[in-house]
């Protein structure tokens, strides 16, 4: 997802750039509210979804199987960001990064008992990706996960610093200074289930309603989704009662990442799109790269911005 034209520069991380044209007080805001769990934010909502469960039935239908309302609700969340990439920005020693890829974690059980393991699958996505794209990615990384006796990074990781008392501390410790300084190596950050974009969980995968869930201090999550099981409510439409399906909805939000109207932006987008899914179908028409200002991103057949320059002055030389 990275921008064509920009070239890392000193102070930048490998997950991510420094923003270096935040306003002066945004970006005094770290400093103030050190751990990400000062500045949390939390909102509970509830989409009207009656429409949007026919369409997601019609297309089961035409052989999308398995298509349902967590792949959706990962798509428009894509889609938001691909028009406002403030929203994948993350603070990491006491600084603002817009980054890299568009990164969503979630919990995913090995088998389908009460016993069953639970593990943390970590998806990639590209900002262009439609709802069809979103469901291969997450099928893929899904399957490669389920059953008993498949183990992640994560998890060997956590059983091997156990065997040792007071490993684990000292491990953690370790990764948290590193991290702090933007030294941890790129492999164990693709790994690690705490540095990504977005963090989502299904309850209504298990019949709970949604969470309003802790963002964690560790790493570098901005945003936690917490999707509860849908309910049938009675409204009252121009004088006639009827019973429509509502999906509540559970966000913790990260407030020093960007302003209070991006959020306002997101929230509306994310339920105009949640129903009108048809928009998801199709890839976007343009990608917004975050402080575009400040690299200019070339079109196809564009010659890059240094060249354009040195030809204007040759011509105005001549």
């Amino acid at each position: 997802m990275s921008e064509p034209s920009y070239r890392r520069r000193f102070g930048d991380r490998k997950e991510g750039r420094r923003l270096r044209t935040v306003p002066a007080l945004n970006q005094f805001e770290p400093y103030i509210m050190i751990e990400r769990n000062d500045a949390c934010n939390q909102f509970s909502g509830a989409v009207e979804i009656s429409e949007t469960d026919r369409w997601l039935r019609a297309k089961r239908q035409e052989g999308y199987k398995g298509l349902g309302m967590l792949h959706l609700f990962i798509a428009a969340y894509i889609r938001v960001v691909s028009q406002l990439p403030g929203l994948n920005r993350f603070v990491s020693g006491q600084r603002i990064y817009a980054r890299n890829e568009i990164l969503i974690n979630m919990m995913v059980k090995r088998g389908i008992t009460t016993e069953s393991e639970e593990t943390c699958a970590k998806v990639v996505f590209e900002p262009t990706d439609t709802i069809y794209d979103v469901r291969d990615r997450m099928e893929k990384v899904i399957n490669a996960n389920r059953g008993e006796d498949k183990k992640n990074f994560a998890d060997k990781l956590a059983k091997a610093v156990l065997v040792v008392p007071g490993l684990a501390t000292g491990i953690v410790a370790l990764v948290r200074l590193l991290d702090r300084y933007g030294l941890c190596p790129g492999a164990l950050l693709d790994e690690l289930p705490f540095h990504t974009s977005m963090y989502i969980t299904n309850n209504a995968s298990i019949g709970l309603h949604h969470v309003n869930h802790h963002i964690y201090n560790f790493g570098s999550v901005t945003l936690f989704f917490g999707m509860g099981t849908v309910e049938k409510v009675a409204v009252v439409e121009k004088g006639e009662a009827r019973m429509k399906r509502f999906l509540p909805i559970g966000i913790t939000a990260d407030e020093r990442v960007c302003s209070g109207a991006h959020y306002a932006a997101f929230f509306g987008t994310m339920s105009y799109l949640l129903n009108h899914p048809e928009e998801l179908e199709k890839p976007p028409e343009s990608v917004r790269f975050d402080e575009k200002c400040e690299y200019h991103v070339p079109k196809v057949g564009e010659q890059p911005a240094k060249k354009q320059k040195k030809q204007q002055k040759a011509t105005v030389q001549a």
